[in-house]
């Protein structure tokens, strides 16, 4: 699964393969596609009754003589995050073969999003602490290059920010798992979730957690280490902006589960009120920050900082409900938010600009098929019943009213009502925002195709839409996957 992308990375390299833009574009659609059909056959082959088995492992020495494994597998925490990466790369390949990212070198877009996709896929299956970080460490130079040469606006300042603020975060993420290598004896995942911390001192896990939880909260992202986020969205290019919130943002709330929870859950419990603390922060903070932009995708990201809050909340509380959520979570927002950022690049396509005041009102009558697809959009992120994003939402309220024994409840309570506060917050800055652009009377000039969507938008945008209303209206396809392995790994057998 990841030797496809690098094979196809690696061939692009060689400058006399596909001299043509159109057959390099064709060609990243191909080697995607087949990853994504790697991935799907995982899916078929995964034992589905037994979620919590790690399977289809690959376990081969690396380094021997410092205890260094290829170790990669898919449990059921892993699996669907493995689909979700593969499917949002197509689809951004997809929608690239008609609408590429302005500046040109497409050869090189093209092979350096196969090497995001290698580190991303690598990220979820690695089960060695250093080729966990090896992988997510791989994501870092191909995003940058991403938002600095194909991105807008400020893009070289933004691309900048994230990559210092992301490995500021790696530096004490990899302190953190050396902490924890060194006095476990082991850099085995599987291992060290199955002792549960045992072998670690109370202080040494304490430690421990909070570098590797600092590292991860960088990614997620968590208040008040999220600012590089808004500015590398806004920069970034359309397929940037979706693989960036769809699934990057989940290598940070995937390790808090599959690496910091079970490697110190002593460290896990101390610091937890703290984590949920900031994620309610991060929750209000980001509704706030909507209801004040003026920029379609700004606004978008900082809607990611909220809902990704909610992710973190679920994390904080430390029981299986809460962690479902933050794991359900996390697929509902690569799904709706991926969507989300799809849409926001088309409107400024056709427009020219993501700007709100200048995009003014009546949506619906000068583009009615993009803004039907945007409504549907933006009331599935608020969190509408009956679509993806209602039930991380509710999950995570459910798992802060009943936080695990060890954890204060008046806090978590507390937190709880906060975090509700944020989802009214969100239902506002959403309806605010199709107030302002889809209804009431066409304040501009209509521009030359605003009314068409062409075939491929379809055939990349539908697919997420589909999803969105699967999982939402049967969120036990995604819950049956999850529950078992997140018991195991919070020390439930």
């Amino acid at each position: 699964m990841m030797a496809l992308p690098l094979a196809g990375a690696l061939a692009l390299l060689v400058p006399s393969f596909l001299p043509g833009e159109d057959a390099v574009r064709r060609f990243g659609v191909g080697v995607s596609g087949a990853t994504l059909l790697v991935a799907l056959s995982a899916l078929t082959a995964f034992d589905f009754g037994a979620p919590s088995r790690m399977q289809l492992q690959v376990d081969r020495a690396w380094a021997p003589s410092i205890g260094l494994r290829f170790h990669l597998g898919v449990d059921g925490i892993s699996l669907p995050l493995v689909v979700l990466t593969a499917l949002l790369t197509f689809l951004c390949f997809l929608y690239t073969v008609k609408h590429p990212p302005q500046g040109g070198r497409i050869r090189l877009f093209v092979a350096l999003l196969l090497v995001l996709e290698v580190g991303l896929l690598g990220t979820f299956v690695a089960l060695d602490m250093v080729l966990f970080f090896v992988f997510f460490e791989v994501v870092l130079i191909p995003m940058y290059a991403v938002i600095a040469i194909w991105g807008s606006g400020e893009r070289r300042a933004a691309a900048t920010k994230f990559i210092l603020y992301t490995l500021l975060g790696s530096g004490l993420l990899l302190a953190g798992m050396l902490l924890v290598a060194v006095n476990a004896g082991t850099l085995d995942m599987t291992e060290l979730a199955r002792r549960h911390g045992a072998g670690l001192s109370h202080g040494v896990q304490l430690t421990a957690f909070a570098l590797m939880g600092l590292g991860f909260a960088v990614k997620a992202p968590m208040w008040p280490l999220h600012t590089w986020l808004p500015d590398a969205h806004t920069a970034a290019p359309t397929a940037g902006s979706v693989l960036l919130a769809g699934v990057l943002l989940k290598m940070g709330t995937y390790g808090l589960i599959r690496v910091a929870l079970p490697a110190a859950p002593d460290g896990a419990a101390f610091w937890a009120p703290w984590l949920g603390l900031f994620a309610v922060v991060g929750i209000v903070y980001g509704a706030l920050a909507c209801l004040a932009q003026r920029d379609l995708k700004r606004m978008i990201a900082y809607s990611s900082v909220g809902h990704m809050g909610f992710v973190l909340l679920g994390i904080a509380t430390l029981t299986p409900v809460g962690v479902n959520a933050a794991l359900f979570g996390n697929i509902a927002h690569g799904l709706i938010t991926g969507l989300l950022f799809f849409l926001a690049g088309a409107v400024k396509d056709r427009y020219g600009t993501g700007d709100l005041r200048e995009l003014g009102g009546g949506m619906l009558t000068t583009a009615p098929r993009l803004a039907s697809l945007l409504t549907f959009a933006s009331i599935a992120s608020l969190g509408l019943p009956g679509l993806a994003g209602f039930w991380g939402e509710m999950l995570a309220l459910l798992g802060a009213y009943r936080p695990h024994a060890d954890l204060p409840r008046e806090t978590f309570v507390t937190f709880m009502a906060v975090a509700a506060l944020g989802a009214v917050l969100t239902a506002a800055y959403f309806l605010r925002l199709l107030a302002k652009i889809t209804h009431g009377p066409v304040t501009g000039p209509v521009p030359a195709g605003a009314r068409t969507i062409t075939a491929y938008e379809y055939a990349a945008w539908t697919p997420l839409i589909a999803l969105t209303l699967l999982v939402g209206l049967w969120p036990k396809a995604l819950l049956d996957v999850t529950t078992a392995p997140v018991r195991a790994l919070l020390g439930g057998g």
